[in-house]
This record gives structure tokens, sequence and C-alpha cells, in this order.
């Protein structure tokens, strides 16, 4: 690992893990909580390669690392066995439900999208060798490839176990051996060849047929080969099963009777309760999808084509996967997940459009592997990266992507296999019978989608920010001076970094900068650019602008301590950011009432990569005020 050394030496020179009694890190810094300050070795820590300073203050042993403090910590947390917890991770815990929510999304399905996308085509291209007719569906080649395309999909709880429990920071393994047991084999034996005891909600979406009983409870039997929701719930809830547990039990025996208690209340439960209740939940959704389509497939494929970015924005497009699985299994077709097959190609033609109008050298830079993913299917970078942040552009791929939807559903197009993204996912639409009108339906809705998202964004959908700014301001640019002018984020008084007591600031360890005491409780981007950095806390902005200067505001000394409180955010991490906008607000006479300085540091954290950075000469400065120069 990158920093493994460093995070061995660091653990060594506190004193080691023993002397350890907390872990947290802000944006710059490692936050230790030593049971004994004198066993650390601070003079060691001080001049090792990749620290800045050592600062103690405020009861914590501060270890200054700099802009990559998140990955040292990952190391070090590693490196010393440590548990997460601490200010930050109980202010991770105060975001927004949506934040959470996407965010969980991410880090289930994120680590499998490879395997899923590999597996997809692998499928998708056997059954375009049978239909070519290169190969048989009887021969051992088939049967080897259909088993590898098949493998991921069949066996999807027991990915979705592991990818779960690690999100959640349980035991991996736990959360592999729940989704083993929904895909265990027997349980669908049982249902095959038995005679079912009783039936559940006869007469109702909900019949469900009962042929084991837990304990004298009924056992609702369903097929969870290839399921999202379940294992993604049932995982959860075991996490927070097994954190209570490794708290009651004594550490002499937790490592076998904390997955022992954690499986034998989690999986029944799992059973009995969360699966078939997830289950019918997604039933529901498929009800209501099927009768839209029943309803008339054109509407049907207008909705989902206008909403799929919205779905993948939200994650809620996998809600729709075992709705189409299930649609496989039952029908061996599936007319849902057909109506977004031109989304991707829509969102492409847009960010096309984009590349070729802008002028913006860093966006065009974004948009051209941003094309090359899209027509392969993967859409992020397009969407969060390019037309999502400019609105308008993202509106029209929508309106292109519902024409592309309402194709496929006026042609009958099906899907028959869950297979590969953008044109590697054309012959998932290859009829058992070979290419009928369905499938030259999917090719139409992907060109026509293509071609509108273009058109729509080319000539009506984008405004180049650049140009505007220059046109409308009148200055052009000076392409022999390379400079960079910073404007003041806060309005208040100058004061200068060696005035703080924070000494990663006031030595300029961080880099060069300037300081504002600030008389109002808001603050700007001082430049266009990235937001890099957004501490859950609130308390540190981090913000590269288009010309790569690497810009720190951190509002007052030690207020990560506030965890967040009298601090709301106005922007989101990775937000394209404009010069001017609100960023944050902060309540300056709460925060000083609780005692703490308020004097922010504006520090340009890479100003060793360039010939200097000129400060201000003003007292006082108002916002978007020229504050720093930094000469490139």
């Amino acid at each position: 690992m990158k920093y493994d050394t460093l995070a061995k030496e660091i653990i060594r020179n506190v004193g080691g893990k023993e002397n350890v009694n907390g872990l947290t890190h802000c944006v710059t810094r490692l936050r230790f909580k030593l049971k004994n300050d004198t066993l650390a070795n601070t003079d060691v820590l001080k001049n090792m390669d990749g620290i800045v300073t050592v600062i103690q203050s405020g009861g914590q042993y501060q270890v200054v690392i700099g802009n990559h403090v998140s990955e040292v910590y990952a190391q070090v947390m590693a490196a010393g066995g440590f548990q997460e917890g601490g200010p930050e991770a109980a202010t991770a815990g105060k975001t927004s439900l949506f934040n959470r929510f996407i965010d969980m999304i991410s880090g289930v399905f994120s680590p499998t999208l490879g395997v899923l996308c590999a597996t997809g085509m692998i499928k998708g291209f056997t059954a375009l060798f049978v239909t070519l007719g290169l190969i048989t569906n009887t021969s051992g080649t088939y049967q080897i490839l259909n088993a590898l395309g098949d493998c991921l999909f069949y066996f999807f709880p027991i990915f979705l176990g592991y990818t779960s429990a690690k999100k959640f920071g349980a035991n991996i393994f736990i959360g592999m051996a729940i989704g083993a047991t929904l895909v265990y084999p027997a349980f669908g034996n049982i249902t095959a060849a038995g005679e079912p005891l009783y039936t559940l909600f006869s007469g109702t979406l909900f019949e469900s047929p009962v042929y084991i009983t837990f304990l004298g409870i009924p056992v609702i039997l369903m097929s969870y080969t290839s399921s999202v929701i379940p294992i993604i719930i049932s995982t959860f809830v075991g996490s927070k099963l097994e954190g209570f547990f490794k708290k009651v039990i004594p550490s002499v025996v937790r490592t076998f009777l904390v997955p022992f208690f954690t499986l034998l209340i989690i999986v029944p439960l799992a059973l009995i309760a969360i699966g078939p209740i997830s289950t019918w939940a997604g039933q529901l959704l498929g009800e209501g999808t099927l009768f839209l389509y029943n309803l008339s497939p054109v509407i049907e494929g207008l909705l989902v084509g206008a909403f799929w970015q919205v779905f993948v924005i939200f994650g809620l497009h996998w809600g729709l996967v075992p709705i189409a699985l299930n649609n496989m299994a039952v029908l061996k077709y599936d007319p849902i997940l057909a109506a977004s097959f031109g989304a991707s190609f829509a969102q492409t033609g847009a960010v096309l459009a984009i590349l070729l109008r802008t002028k913006n050298v860093k966006l065009k830079s974004l948009s051209i592997p941003a094309v090359i993913s899209g027509i392969f299917g993967v859409t992020e970078p397009a969407i969060y990266g390019i037309t999502l942040p400019r609105k308008k552009p993202f509106v029209l791929s929508c309106i292109a992507a519902a024409v592309g939807g309402g194709i496929v559903g006026l042609m009958g197009t099906k899907g028959y296999i869950l297979g590969g993204l953008g044109i590697f996912g054309i012959p998932s639409y290859i009829s058992p019978d070979g290419m009928d009108k369905g499938f030259y339906g999917a090719i139409a809705a992907i060109i026509i989608s293509f071609i509108l998202g273009f058109i729509l964004v080319f000539f009506s959908g984008f405004k180049d920010e650049e140009a505007a700014e220059s046109k409308s301001t009148g200055t052009p640019r000076n392409t022999l001076v390379k400079q960079e002018t910073v404007g003041s984020p806060l309005k208040g008084q100058i004061r200068a970094l060696s005035e703080l007591t924070d000494e990663a600031f006031s030595t300029g360890a961080m880099g060069k900068g300037i300081a504002i005491e600030p008389l109002e409780g808001k603050v700007y981007s001082p430049v266009d650019g990235v937001l890099t950095t957004l501490f859950a806390s609130g308390h540190a902005i981090g913000i590269t602008s288009d010309n790569g200067v690497d810009i720190l505001i951190h509002v007052g000394k030690d207020t990560v301590k506030l965890k967040g409180k009298y601090f709301t955010p106005k922007a989101k991490q990775g937000d394209l950011v404009k010069k001017g906008q609100l960023l944050m607000e902060f309540d300056v006479a709460a925060i000083r009432e609780a005692g703490y300085t308020l004097t922010t540091p504006v520090i340009i954290s890479n100003s060793a990569e360039y010939l200097d950075v000129i400060e201000t000469d003003l007292k006082s400065i108002d916002y978007r005020e020229n504050l720093l120069t930094v000469m490139i």
C-alpha cells in the first residue's frame, strides 16, 4: 500500500497502538487521543517524510499530513487494527437521508460493476454466437460460457453479502453466509418436490404456500437467486446485531460467539420476515411497471426512458433489476429494462455536443473520456461530471432517452438476458427465434436517442460558461501573464498567518496564504472549479480551481469538535462551483459563544508548485475582492 510504511511509523512513534485511546481525522490531520503524550516521539514525527508537523492542542495529539490525510488515516486504522469512531464518525451519521442512501448504493454495488458487466457481456455474446450459428446450445463450449455468464447473477446475494457487510462495517463472511443461505439449493428442492402445509394470504398478490416452519413460525420459501433488496436489508440488520454482540460478549470467545449468535438470529429473521417483505415490495413495483406496459407499451417506454437517468442518480434502477430478472425467469423475456436501452446513448450524444461546443479546456478533457465510457454504457462520468451540474443538458438528454424508450415500446422490443452495457448490450435483444422486429427497434432506439441528444444540446442546450463570462466582463484572456486570482471567500479583517496560534498554518507548513477574521457567517467560492473536499463537520472546504490551484478554507481553530453543529453546507462535495457561489453558512455568534475562535486561514495548499503567492495589502476585505494572486 502507498502509505503502509508511513502508517506503521506513525503508530510506532505515537507510543504504539496500546497508547492510542482514539483516532479521528479532519481535512488535514490525524487527531489522536493518547493515553500518555510523553510516550510519543514528537521530534521524530516532525522530521518524517510525509508529515508536515505535529501539534498538541485541545487534549489531542495532532499529526498534520495534508490533503491526502484520508488515505493515510485508512492505512493507520488498518495497521493499528483500530475501530471506526469518534467525532467524524458521529458526524457522518448526521448527513441527510438522501446522501446516506446514495452513499450506501454506491458502496454496495460499485465493487460489483466490473464483474457484472463482464459476465453480462459473456452471456450476451454467447447468445449472439448461438444466433449466428457459431456454436450450439448443446455444446460444451456453450455450457461453460453460459455458466460463466450466469454465475454472478445466480449467486448475486453472496456477492452483495460481501459488499454490503464491508459497507456497513460488519464481518464480510457473515454477510456472505447470509447470502449463501438465501440461495441454498435445498430450499428450492423442498418447494419443487413437496406439498405445502398450508397457504398464507390466499387470494391476494402475496399468496404464499408454506412448506416448512421454524420453531412453529411459518417460513415462506422464495427464490432469492439474483435478488438485491433482501440481502442488503438482512446484512444491514445483521451488522447491528453483530455490533451489539461485540459489546456484550467477552473478547476471549468473541471470535466465534459473535458470528454464532448473529447468524442464529439474522438468518431465520431474513427467511421469515425480511426476505418475503422486501420481495413483496419488489413485486408491487413490478406490478406497477407491468401495468403501465400493458396499458400502453409506448407510454411505459417514454416514462422509463425519460426517468432512467434519474433512477441511476438515486440508485433506484437497481430496484428494477430484480423485476427484470423475474420476468426473464417467468416470461423468458423482459420489456421493462429494454425501454432504458437508449438512455446511455442519449447521454453520450449530449456530452459529445458539449465536447464540440465548449472552449473550456478542462471541460473538453472531462468530456472525451465521458463520451468513450458512455458508448460502452458507463454514464456516471457524463452525468455527475458534465450534464447534471449544468442541468439543461441533463434534462434534454432525458427527453432524447424518452423518445428512444417510446420507440422500444412501439416496436415491442424485449430483453432476453441481462447482458452488457452500451453497445455490448445489443446481443441481449436477440430473440431465441433470431433477429426480429424488436431487435431492430433496439438498434433504432439507440441511434435516434444518440442523434437527438446531440442535436438538442448542440443547438439549444449548452451555453459555454467560460465564453459567456469572458464576453460579459469584456476582459480578454492574458496569455502572457500566467496567474490565478483568488477572490475572498469571506468578509472580514485581514490577518497574517503568522498571527495564528495553530502551528500548521502559522509556520506556513500547510502552504502559503492569508487569514480572515470573519464578520459574517458565509463562505463563497473564491474561484471557478471543483469542490473537492467538504468535510462532514462542515468546518473545512477544499477547492481545486480550473487551473489546478488547490485552496483550503479552514473556518476557525478546532471547530471540528463541534461535529457540524452551527455549520450549514450549501453545496456538495464533487460539485462544479463558480466564483462567488455560496458554499456554506455558519453561526458566528454561537461558535464564538461555544469558546472557539473563527480566524479562518485561506491556504494555497499546493503553493510549492508555483512561483509565488502574493497576498492582498488590504486591511479589510469583502466577498470576491482579490485576496491572493498565484503566480503560475
